[in-house]
């Protein structure tokens, strides 16, 4: 059953708008969690759609240790200087400022590492397999596994995030582009440590 108190937990659980908490309580027979994971799905979708559109506003994130021996800064832009305001935006940049601090990513994203750079990392896990003693035939899957957690180690929105490890900052970035309504993009990021 669809109550006004569970559409209003399910907005304060996820800033999803109003009429999309009706209709995914609803589709989940009034099951809140399983309206979070509807709604999660669905925003997923409508975060891809964002993805193509500018972003030429946004704010600078930044993030000291406690010690003061290592910080990061991020460049987070967004569509507009509305949403570049708002605390949960800046939230957002701060936390991923914290990332950067706590993970050292050398890439922002995949797509961003030179193709010799990944031959190189293929050539380096190939030659660890053949030492193996691994299969030829099976090589080439392992390798594709080993690159996805090279990626996961070095690129920043392939990461998990800090703060919650079931979730990469790649899915936290997109969770706030579909609270938010806007597309949200790392533009940059800088680390510097002692």
């Amino acid at each position: 059953m669809v109550t006004l108190e569970k559409i209003q937990e399910l907005r304060k659980r996820t800033s999803a708008p109003l009429i999309d908490c009706k209709n995914c309580l609803e589709e989940s027979q009034g099951d809140v969690d399983q309206a979070v994971d509807l709604l999660r799905k669905k925003g997923l979708k409508s975060a891809a759609k964002k993805g193509d559109r500018a972003t030429l506003e946004g704010c600078i994130g930044s993030y000291v240790h406690t010690t003061g021996k290592v910080a990061a800064l991020v460049a987070l832009s967004c569509e507009t200087d509305f949403v570049a305001r708002t605390d949960e935006f800046k939230t957002l940049a701060k936390d991923v400022a914290m990332q950067i601090t706590a993970s050292a990513p050398v890439y922002i994203k995949p797509s961003d590492i030179s193709r010799e750079a990944i031959e190189k990392e293929k050539e380096i896990y190939r030659a660890q397999l053949v030492l193996e003693k691994k299969p030829p035939d099976i090589i080439e899957k392992i390798l594709e596994g080993k690159l996805e957690k090279f990626y996961t180690e070095v690129c920043l929105l392939n990461q998990p995030f800090v703060k919650e490890d079931k979730k990469t900052v790649g899915e936290l970035i997109k969770e706030h582009m579909v609270a938010l309504g806007e597309n949200i993009e790392v533009k940059e990021m800088f680390r510097i440590s002692l």
